[in-house]
């Protein structure tokens, strides 16, 4: 099993945090990470398929695969 790195760990943190404000988040991205959104995402979508992603954060990892696959359902 791999480990996560800085950047990695750094995506799960700014996911699991609540956002006061709309655009906050994507601003958060942009200035802390260095990100486009979309790239954010893409990122953050590889995690939640990575057991190291589920040890680090398993709440947060479990409710994000619950809400990608309700989604993918949804199609």
């Amino acid at each position: 099993m791999g480990e996560l790195s800085e950047r990695d760990v750094a995506v799960l943190e700014l996911e699991g945090r609540q956002w006061r404000t709309a655009g906050a988040k994507e601003r958060a991205v942009r200035e802390e990470l260095g990100l486009s959104s979309t790239r954010y995402y893409q990122l953050l979508n590889a995690l939640l398929d990575r057991p190291e992603a589920l040890a680090h954060a398993p709440v947060l990892v479990n409710q994000l695969r619950r809400v990608r696959e309700a989604r993918r359902g949804a199609r």
